[in-house]
């Protein structure tokens, strides 16, 4: 039976507390598109995006209209490219311009998969495809990177960590007159999910189906509401009143998950029930932590309410959909998220305790710039600290790092739109270089081996 009380609620949450649907993304596998020859290789990849989604972007808009719900991005996943580029040989960047050219035509937001899988070492087109990463994304606007250095059962690819601190800095040089964007578009992984609708870190497992949609929700300024109207409960019951509220939010995603799908007649995949916070006034996951009742974001007793807020939002949101999936739990990207700017500039938020966060959250060190002189053996040995934290504890995480170039602490980056704006936070610039140069791999630890 229909509830008015629960109609209303939901008008109220999407008017006034910023409640919406992140992203509908439609996963497409481009395996069949492999071929020698890149150039036809590239076509094929172009022809499979634009009949597949030909109708994605549309599609949202009419749900949006029917149901009243904001879906803020429509996007599109597909498979690691690096795969594509083992068959072609040739130069990947080509495949990034067909990716763009793709996003144009259909009119998505993003395209994510200009990716490699490297955990266990590298295979045929994984070194070109990481090579030519800062050239893709410089270039294009709407494709996202990613790669995956390590893994609980791999353990972690030293020399691929190596890589990947050049690549950022280089990244951010090839666009230091545009706020260093190409490396906001780059994430480095451990542990990544093949069902993960949110950028950068989306792309098309090969386990996945022909063609999948996946919806990603957001809803903190949701949460933070719901708690503010009880200062006076326990924790307990906070932990409770946060399972209910993600609980509600699950199910709308279900909901257009379930529509999309229908109407784009492909396979409904999972909702990932991520709170994803935005640059808006009201919608920061910092901010639900302060209400909880910390004085700001980052002092002490943030990582246990953190831990406390991740737990109940899963727990809700698996008792709303069967098919969670994703990173689910909640994100704490410095730039996108209004609270963590307001703490990352009075110094309450360091990049230590950011750390220390990750243990207990999704994902990782996001959205986060750096003086721009930040050494690449730096950044390095910080994308090998988080993976650590991921590989040990069987959990993904990441690292989208920001040298800001010319730029030192006290200067921001404006990014725009989601995006945000950052303020340029302190490193430790001890450096781990003769750690970094070691190369090789960090085994697995002895708890992977569950066969």
């Amino acid at each position: 039976m229909i509830n008015t009380n629960d109609i209303l609620e939901t008008i109220r949450m999407i008017q006034d507390e910023c409640l919406d649907i992140r992203t509908t993304t439609m996963g497409i596998s481009l395996l069949e598109c492999a071929d020698s020859d890149i150039d036809k290789s590239c076509q094929k990849v172009y022809d499979k995006i634009c009949t597949k989604a030909e109708k994605l972007v549309e599609t949202g808009e009419q749900i949006e209209k029917e149901y009243g719900i904001p879906i803020i991005n429509k996007r599109v996943s597909v498979t690691p490219i690096a795969l594509l580029a083992g068959v072609s040989g040739g130069d990947p960047v080509k495949y990034a311009l067909t990716l763009e050219k793709a996003a144009r035509t259909i009119g998505v937001n993003f395209i994510g998969g200009y990716s490699a899988l490297v955990q266990k070492g590298f295979a045929a087109g994984d070194l070109e495809l990481i090579n030519s990463i800062p050239q893709a994304l410089a270039q294009t606007q709407h494709i996202c990177s990613s790669v995956n250095i390590g893994s609980t059962k791999a353990g972690i690819n030293l020399d691929a960590v190596k890589i990947m601190g050049q690549k950022v800095k280089e990244a951010a040089e090839l666009t230091k007159d545009d706020d260093c964007i190409a490396a906001g578009k780059l994430v480095v992984f451990c542990n990544a999910p093949e069902d993960n609708p949110f950028m950068a870190g989306a792309f098309h497992g090969v386990s996945e189906p022909d063609c999948v949609i996946n919806v990603g929700v957001s809803g903190p300024g949701v949460v933070r509401s719901a708690i503010s109207k009880h200062p006076e409960y326990s924790i307990n019951e906070v932990a409770e009143l946060i399972k209910k509220t993600a609980f509600k939010i699950t199910r709308m995603g279900q909901l257009v998950g379930v529509a999309a799908s229908e109407r784009l007649g492909v396979p409904f995949g999972i909702v990932d029930l991520s709170l994803a916070p935005t640059p808006a006034v009201g919608d920061s996951v910092a901010h639900i932590l302060e209400e909880i009742g910390l004085e700001q974001c980052g002092g002490a007793g943030t990582t246990a309410c953190l831990a406390m807020l991740n737990d109940a939002v899963k727990k809700g949101g698996v008792m709303a959909s069967s098919s969670v999936g994703g990173l689910s739990g909640a994100f704490i990207p410095v730039s996108e998220d209004a609270g963590m700017i307001d703490a990352a500039r009075s110094g309450a938020l360091t990049i230590e305790k950011l750390e220390a966060m990750t243990a207990v959250c999704s994902v990782g060190l996001d959205m986060i710039v750096v003086p721009g002189n930040t050494t690449a053996e730096v950044i390095s040995g910080i994308i090998a600290d988080e993976a650590a934290i991921g590989m040990v504890n069987g959990k993904t995480t990441a690292v989208r790092i920001i040298p800001a170039v010319g730029k030192d602490i006290g200067d921001e980056l404006e990014f725009g739109g989601l995006l945000g704006s950052g303020p340029v936070m302190p490193v430790n610039t001890k450096s781990p270089a003769q750690f970094i140069n070691r190369g090789g791999k960090i085994p697995a630890p002895l708890h992977s081996l569950k066969n």
